[in-house]
């Protein structure tokens, strides 16, 4: 409610701060992430009016990342209020990230007085300037009647093709002071942005239905905006019915289940060089793609993607639809639908070629899985993690060369049950995201992987996971080295070399863990990680089980990456 007048039959007053948790509260928003200080301070105030919870943490990027993380588990906006200065500066890394991974966030910075303005008041720095470059839309609020305003347009703008961060810098005197409740513009929820969903072009649509029935060995990739969509039905749907061997990238991971007879993981490589057909759906030709040299120059290929500008960029395509994922490919299915013969039967050969390239590589690698060796080979943990998780484990991989073992043999059971910082390889997001996906889904399981420089980033924010009691199970794959850097400097420079700059102290994070009123164990023996893993689970709290990896092995993924050669 906005604040009463003290003075009878004067015009209701309603400040800055409570006009932004109005306009939070119209776009869903239940939980800020936050850092005090004295710039946004009335914002808090009227969040506890609005029965918006407010989580504060230890550093601000944490707070950034935890919003992302947030929009990403939920499929609504997160939001992150920061003080002026070094606050807001502070939380350009998580900023950053949700820009790169396609994230809807809103970030909230303090700011001086205007009445200040150029002044060189406290923590003053050109905020808005620095956050054009990473983010959708950036913009300061002019008058507290603005407040409500503006924070619905930076919402609007989180949606504007790909999904993206936003950034509100709210000077002290705009957000304290109050004005007459009717002068402001409180946005009216679900009333402020569009609903609808682009299908793309009805053409484009059924030429692509036209191309899956003809291709005889055609594939898809489903990437992060098979889950930002909330298109895992219909990928389900046209996968099935049409008979096509699918691959999971990022947020897409758990699309399929993984003993789904058209889920494949290892044969990519193979499978790209070998189609006639590749659907890339949502996922841009970045570094991860190879830039898309690695697509067969023979095969059609088709990218599906919410952002124009994505749509071509590093490679040519025969096809581009810019739409949605979930109402593209209910179009494209129901185009298909109609025919007499869709293909399927006929592709049965290549679903079959493409299981044997899957078993091979597989059974190549399950000695290493099974490994008894100590100190233990990441392999044996990562298999032991994908052993332990159920359909009610969200997955969450914050590191470098241990997370990149992870996403060889990890498969989450159910659709948006995993978690990564995406495209911009940022370290320390494992924490936050741990924090906001337990948060916003209490029932769920969260099971996070740590590589121990990427913990020591964002850690200390154990504690608030404790505080807050929202246990997780944690585990560090602790080599006491940044070993997918190591790797590298060993390749360019030499053994003698290898070693600059990149090794950690033999940290006995279990202790850490105790210490914050957590539940911690060490891990030296590999038969001793999945009883570890349990006595976790069973704690009820915020966990941390170190185990001791061997420092001298590497994933191949960080042995093949070309910035190495």
């Amino acid at each position: 409610m906005a604040q009463a007048s003290d003075n009878a039959g004067e015009p209701e007053q309603i400040s800055g701060g409570h006009l932004v948790a109005k306009a939070l509260k119209a776009e869903g928003v239940d939980t800020i992430y936050t850092l005090c200080g004295g710039h946004i301070i009335d914002i808090y105030d009227g969040c506890v009016d609005e029965g918006i919870d407010v989580v504060d943490v230890r550093h601000e990027q944490v707070a950034a990342h935890a919003a992302d993380g947030h929009a990403r588990i939920t499929g609504k906006p997160g939001c992150a209020v920061v003080t002026a200065g070094p606050g807001t500066t502070d939380a350009v890394t998580g900023v950053a990230n949700a820009f790169r991974a396609e994230s809807p966030m809103l970030l909230i910075g303090g700011q001086g007085a205007l009445s200040q303005h150029k002044m060189g008041s406290l923590q003053d720095l050109p905020h808005v300037d620095m956050m054009n470059p990473i983010t959708k839309f950036a913009a300061t609020v002019p008058h507290t009647e603005r407040a409500a305003d503006m924070v619905s347009m930076a919402f609007r703008e989180c949606y504007h093709g790909s999904p993206g961060p936003s950034f509100l810098e709210i000077p002290r005197d705009v957000l304290d002071a109050k004005v007459p409740a009717d002068r402001a513009r409180i946005p009216r929820a679900g009333g402020y942005r569009a609903t609808t969903r682009s299908a793309g072009d009805p053409d484009a649509v059924e030429k692509l239905a036209d191309l899956l029935v003809k291709a005889e060995k055609p594939c898809i990739l489903l990437g992060s905006q098979t889950w930002t969509c909330r298109a895992t039905d219909s990928a389900v749907k046209l996968v099935r019915e049409l008979n096509v061997p699918a691959f999971c990238n990022g947020a897409g991971r758990g699309t399929l289940p993984p003993a789904d007879p058209l889920h494949f993981q290892l044969a990519r490589r193979y499978a790209f060089q070998n189609s006639d057909l590749i659907i890339i759906l949502g996922t841009p030709f970045d570094f991860r793609m190879g830039y898309g040299k690695r697509l067969s120059p023979q095969a059609t290929v088709v990218q599906i993607d919410l952002d124009y500008r994505t749509v071509g960029r590093n490679r040519d395509i025969d096809l581009g639809i810019v739409g949605d994922a979930d109402a593209v490919l209910t179009a494209v299915a129901q185009a298909a639908s109609g025919r007499l013969d869709n293909g399927a039967g006929g592709r049965k050969p290549w679903v079959q070629e493409l299981r044997e390239v899957e078993t091979a590589a597989l059974q190549k690698r399950l000695p290493r899985q099974h490994s008894d060796a100590s100190p233990i080979d990441p392999y044996r943990l990562v298999h032991e993690l994908n052993e332990f998780l159920t359909e009610d484990s969200i997955y969450i991989g914050d590191g470098g060369d241990i997370v990149t073992f992870s996403g060889q043999v990890i498969q989450p059971k159910s659709p948006g049950h995993w978690m990564d910082p995406g495209p911009l390889g940022t370290l320390g997001v494992g924490v936050p995201f741990a924090m906001a996906a337990k948060k916003a889904r209490p029932d769920k399981e969260v099971v996070c992987l740590f590589g121990d420089g990427a913990f020591s980033l964002t850690g200390w924010d154990f504690e608030t996971m404790v505080r807050f009691d929202l246990p997780f199970v944690g585990i560090v794959g602790n080599n006491s080295s940044m070993n997918q850097i190591r790797y590298g400097q060993i390749a360019k420079y030499g053994e003698d070399r290898g070693r600059v700059g990149n090794t950690l102290g033999d940290i006995s994070y279990s202790k850490f863990a105790q210490m914050l009123g957590g539940y911690g164990e060490e891990v030296h023996d590999p038969a001793d990680i999945a009883p570890a893993l349990q006595r976790a689970r069973e704690s009820g709290k915020p966990s941390l089980i170190n185990v001791w990896v061997d420092p001298e092995v590497y994933a191949p993924g960080t042995m093949n990456q070309t910035m190495y050669k």
